[in-house]
């Protein structure tokens, strides 16, 4: 136990350098991770073996990501996209697929391998394309909110590819009518479960786990485990219960809380299925499928955007707006990876075709990020050869509604936040409230001034660094936190500026001292309730600055 602890240590010792050099040279950490899976594995280091116990916490982390992957299914914003983002993403699967199977077929791979090859080079990664476009703050434009949109649709793809290999792919005694009906019949089981719970219990139980941010972690965890080990029972995969799980809790007022909470521990659990997969490498098998795999990573890089270009130019967008969400779909994603671990555990494909997915997987990723960094230089190179992909007479679709822009977002509905809620509801101020009392949330808006606040709330904590990238900050002049404590509004004030919020922030102080540390980091304004407060009085008695005079005597 001792030497495995040190060799965890130097394990993520050396993932923490490595992750450094992947941020200098502006990579994601996949690359980085993968390589550090190489170096301490079989063919380096020999520190860590497939089987290791790397591999449950690589397992609790793909649970953890499908977790996160149904918590933040939105169909809404397929919805706002448009018919563009099911017939790119529903269109790009089905000819990427065709492409690579021909394609791999011609490389001399069996059918099966071919087609697992196929389906593993139509995923893109929503991570990564998320973390790129949020840097570059295109989140809200219009190939950004395309390439995510259609990104979800490659995700539920993704999912239900998985679903079908874990059910049919295991062995069995039954006939194909019979696998079907059986797994008809557990997973109606299952779903008729949990519906019962999510209809008279899981409410009951968040709001009361919802008082504590740690307790609302632990019980997510918990939940997303459970239920991956319960579909694993029922004869289905961890996968699947994972990514039910978080469809349950999608439609809570706590899910941008919850999935805020969690990003960071996706992250540091992925890195053990990323180190896992770099030790499953055998350099002496990819070796061999070098020129295979620079094919591939070539029908990747130009093909899949293409098919993008001709599918949005079809449809009428400029060359601009196909081009640029079209650079989101020139990488494999995460789930090509654990798609093929998939196909490996069931004995589907061999070793060599992991080994050679991950080349593909490090070539895309690895180019494709300063292909969407330089996104705008490399456009105008190339704008006069896309016209092809133009219609005569293009027009950029109305892609509806975006989300409604508020003024003002504000922290805390106290007693000093009630009121200044109500003073912004009278003024008419478009505001959005973000409160951690589950009962505000949950629709029990009686606050303490008596009154009730009929605009939005939504569940959220002032210390969460990663909350505040679900917030409408894009338009908002405002943030206005009402909470007294230092150290919570100093953490609200370096989210905010990590976040590029470029407007005000007001925030709530009781003493002089704490007054000066917020003024001294950064606050714009800061807020004095009891010293506002009684200004105001002295204003109300008139002569704040004079000593009323006694009365005269009447004798």
């Amino acid at each position: 136990m001792h030497e495995q602890f040190l060799i965890l240590a130097a394990v993520l010792g050396i993932a923490g350098v490595t992750g450094l050099l992947a941020i200098r040279l502006r990579q994601p950490l996949i690359t980085a991770f993968i390589a550090v899976g190489i170096l301490v594995g079989p063919v380096g280091l020999d520190w860590v073996q497939p089987e290791d116990d790397v591999a449950l916490l690589a397992e609790v982390g793909i649970a953890i990501l499908l977790f996160l992957v149904g918590l933040k299914l939105d169909l809404r914003l397929i919805r706002v996209s448009g018919p563009v983002a099911l017939a790119t993403g529903l269109g790009q699967v089905a000819f990427t697929s065709l492409g690579g199977f021909g394609l791999a077929l011609l490389l001399g791979f069996d059918t099966v391998t071919a087609l697992y090859i196929a389906v593993a080079l139509t995923f893109s990664s929503t991570i990564i394309i998320v973390k790129l476009l949020s840097d570059k703050q295109e989140l809200e434009t219009q190939h950004g909110r395309i390439a995510i949109g259609f990104l979800i649709v490659q995700d539920i793809v993704v999912v239900l590819v998985m679903i079908a290999l874990a059910t049919f792919g295991t062995a069995t005694d039954l006939s194909l009518p019979g696998q079907v009906g059986l797994m008809l019949a557990k997973g109606a089981g299952f779903i008729g479960g949990l519906a019962v719970v999510l209809r008279f219990v899981l409410p009951r139980v968040l709001r009361v786990v919802a008082r504590s941010a740690e307790l609302l972690v632990l019980f997510s965890v918990a939940w997303a485990v459970a239920l991956a080990a319960l579909s694993e029972a029922l004869g289905f995969s961890s996968e699947v219960g994972a990514f039910v799980a978080g469809v349950a809790l999608a439609s809570t007022p706590y899910r941008e809380a919850i999935g805020a909470r969690l990003i960071s521990l996706r992250d540091f659990l992925l890195l053990f299925f990323f180190v896992e997969l770099g030790a499953q490498l055998a350099f002496e098998q990819a070796s061999g499928q070098l020129g295979s795999a620079l094919v591939l990573s070539a029908f990747v890089l130009i093909g899949n955007p293409i098919i993008v270009l001709v599918i949005m130019g079809a449809m009428g967008y400029r060359k601009r707006t196909s081009f640029l969400a079209g650079l989101t779909v020139a990488q494999i994603s995460e789930f090509s990876l654990i798609l093929i671990a998939l196909g490996l555990s069931l004995g589907h494909i061999g070793p060599e075709t992991l080994g050679l997915v991950t080349v593909v997987g490090l070539v895309t990723i690895g180019l494709s990020t300063y292909m969407i960094l330089y996104s705008e230089p490399i456009y105008r190179r190339l704008a006069g050869v896309l016209s092809v992909f133009e219609r005569q007479h293009p027009r950029d679709l109305d892609l509806g509604p975006a989300p409604e822009p508020v003024e003002v977002v504000l922290y805390g509905l106290g007693r000093y936040g009630s009121e200044v809620v109500s003073e912004l509801e009278d003024a008419g101020v478009r505001f959005l409230v973000v409160e951690s009392d589950p009962q505000l949330v949950a629709g029990q808006r009686t606050l303490p001034n008596g009154r009730s606040v009929t605009g939005p709330v939504v569940y959220g904590d002032a210390e969460d660094l990663e909350f505040v990238h679900n917030l409408p900050l894009g338009d908002a002049q405002w943030v206005v936190g009402t909470m007294p404590s230092l150290p919570v509004n100093l953490t609200l004030l370096t989210a905010l500026r990590h976040a590029g919020f470029a407007g005000k922030v007001a925030l709530t102080a009781h003493n002089d001292t704490d007054a000066k540390a917020l003024g001294d980091a950064g606050a714009d304004v800061v807020l004095r309730p009891f010293t506002d407060a009684a200004d105001h009085v002295l204003d109300i008695l008139g002569h704040p600055h004079t000593t009323p005079q006694a009365p005269e005597n009447p004798d």
